[in-house]
């Protein structure tokens, strides 16, 4: 009698996003190795169950990620997916990220209204620094109110009381493009902000999936789904935002794209951001480089020797919590 082999165990977070991500790593799998067996493993992570604190509060510390990186190491899991811009710029003991898929759309998207439609002092829900900066540098006169919870909910305060007390209402709320895309919703775009008005968040429109070190068969499984362009330039991506250090609260965007979309492992061009929180000071540097994690170093260097430093030091006053 044949022996069936043991699953392999997907964990991830529950919102519909992450599922989606989760069920299209398990068909890529399949359509890869044939007769695989996958088992889809749910976790609650600190940032499903924490919903009062601003997303700012959380962001850069893994939590839409610890929980299941946890479970790959304990054992109840074997892979972990995630969305790639969740995870911190620095691996994570004994976990490797062992496949990225081929991005999505990495640009962020306005839903309600587009930047010519939204009166004089309009209302942004985003709870997105980074966002919330680079729109008020497009519109200094715009207004903004924090955002949680998954994509219905957010999207559902358009047009709702936007609590600044004057009755003023949101007008419109921040989205990743992918995020609408992967759940049918793409249809209630505004408008999506090309990187050059808004440069997206670090690895965003990507898709991770980590495994244990030591698990080679699993590691050679991953790779089979492994997009190489991808791969490399979110590696750009997050040695850039790794080099600022992980205690950098402020807007931070980074986005390498192929130079030949035809070459994956030629030469990459990105773009680097950072900003002070009010966008008043915002940074910014190109290079090209084939190296992904020099040419995302090499960024970071060049913006924090331009006055990255000096808001850096700003942003850690005694008010300011340090990572």
């Amino acid at each position: 009698m044949d022996v069936q082999p043991e699953p392999l165990r997907i964990a991830t977070r529950g919102s519909p996003l992450a599922r989606w991500q989760s069920d299209h790593v398990a068909t890529l799998l399949r359509r890869s190795i044939s007769d695989l067996s996958v088992e889809v493993v749910v976790i609650e992570t600190e940032g499903d169950l924490d919903r009062t604190r601003p997303i700012a509060e959380l962001a850069g510390r893994g939590v839409f990620a610890k929980e299941v990186q946890a479970a790959v190491l304990d054992g109840r899991a074997d892979v972990a997916v995630h969305s790639a811009k969740d995870l911190m710029s620095t691996p994570t003991d004994g976990l490797v990220i062992a496949s990225v898929l081929e991005r999505g759309s990495a640009t962020d998207a306005l839903v309600g209204q587009n930047l010519n439609q939204l009166a004089e002092g309009a209302v942004i829900a985003t709870g997105s620094v980074r966002r919330q900066a680079q729109l008020a540098t497009l519109r200094p006169d715009l207004r903004f109110v924090g955002l949680r919870g998954n994509i219905d909910t957010r999207l559902a305060r358009i047009g709702t009381d936007s609590g600044l007390g004057d009755g003023s209402l949101v007008a419109a709320v921040v989205s990743a493009t992918a995020a609408l895309e992967r759940l049918g919703i793409a249809d209630r775009i505004a408008q999506s902000l090309a990187p050059e008005q808004m440069l997206p968040q670090v690895a965003q429109g990507a898709v991770a999936v980590e495994c244990r070190a030591d698990d080679n068969d699993t590691i050679a499984a991953l790779a089979s789904i492994n997009d190489l362009a991808t791969a490399r330039c979110v590696a750009a991506e997050r040695a850039y935002l790794a080099e600022l250090g992980g205690g950098c609260d402020l807007p931070v965007g980074g986005y390498a794209v192929l130079i030949d979309p035809a070459c994956p492992e030629g030469d990459l061009l990105m773009t680097a951001l950072l900003s002070s929180r009010d966008g008043v000071s915002s940074l910014r540097a190109n290079g090209a480089g084939r190296i992904p994690s020099a040419l995302g170093r090499g960024l970071a260097l060049e913006l924090l020797d331009a006055g990255g430093r000096e808001l850096l030091d700003l942003d850690q006053g005694p008010d300011q919590p340090s990572s």
